[in-house]
């Protein structure tokens, strides 16, 4: 066989192969191959091998390779292949809301031959929902295409408490009782109606819509993680962190 450069290698099959792509690539342009090209090659080599191989390859790629996009496909095909091993492997490798957006995304592009979500994969997006508190989904509220509140109007999960009722009111912009909704909520929505108020212990980038004194902008560098310390000390440098003396 030849490789992506053109040049002769052997060929290990179809099992070695997608471990490979799936441990390794990725679903953007390379070199030698267009995003197109990896997802294409990857969907082909997933349509020849079992679907208990592929679920074992998503979860691999996921828990030991790290990789985000991936096994977010992987299970798109696997949704197609065997719905019900597919529900049981959902949870363990849709690990972040990152990574639910990316799936979300997936399906609905249609690169894995479907565009609708069929009800094996309601059900495991209405669990994945489900087994999260109302904090947990406030935080996973950061991000966009889809929002949380479209994944929410996409799937129709049903409340199980008052409390779960009134966050997807508030999420959604519908009515809801303020009452039942958890503290970190309530102090969110204070600070963005009266400045004055505490800075709220809230995902970092759900502050930088927030009106931020010097000081608050300094307390933030001294809490986020060094992740969001590296990508924003410029940011950190226009708001004067660094002349105050107190970060």
């Amino acid at each position: 066989m030849a490789n992506e450069a053109g040049g002769l290698a052997h060929d290990p099959g179809a099992r070695h192969k997608l471990a490979q792509y799936a441990a390794t690539g990725c679903l953007t342009g390379t070199f030698y191959a267009s995003d197109t090209d990896q997802t294409r090659t990857v969907l082909v080599l997933a349509s020849q091998v079992e679907p208990d191989y592929l679920a074992r390859v998503a979860l691999y790629a996921r828990r030991r390779g790290l990789m985000k996009d991936m096994p977010a496909l992987l299970l798109v095909v696997l949704s197609r292949r065997d719905p019900a091993l597919f529900e049981r492997v959902f949870p363990k490798v849709i690990d972040s809301p990152r990574l639910l957006r990316t799936f979300i995304k997936l399906v609905r592009s249609g690169a894995a031959g479907r565009r609708s979500f069929g009800s094996a994969v309601k059900r495991a997006i209405r669990r994945w929902l489900a087994e999260r508190s109302e904090v947990q989904l406030f935080y996973a509220s950061v991000g966009g295409d889809p929002s949380l509140a479209d994944i929410v109007a996409m799937v129709h999960p049903r409340p199980a408490t008052e409390a779960r009722r009134a966050f997807y009111g508030w999420l959604r912009g519908r009515p809801h009782d303020e009452s039942l909704l958890p503290e970190e909520v309530r102090a969110y929505q204070r600070r963005l109606a009266d400045p004055t108020q505490p800075l709220p212990r809230v995902p970092f980038e759900m502050t930088l819509g927030l009106q931020l004194s010097t000081d608050e902008w300094s307390e933030l560098a001294r809490r986020c993680s060094w992740q969001q310390l590296r990508m924003s000390l410029n940011t950190y440098v226009r708001n004067g962190v660094f002349d105050s003396g107190s970060a």
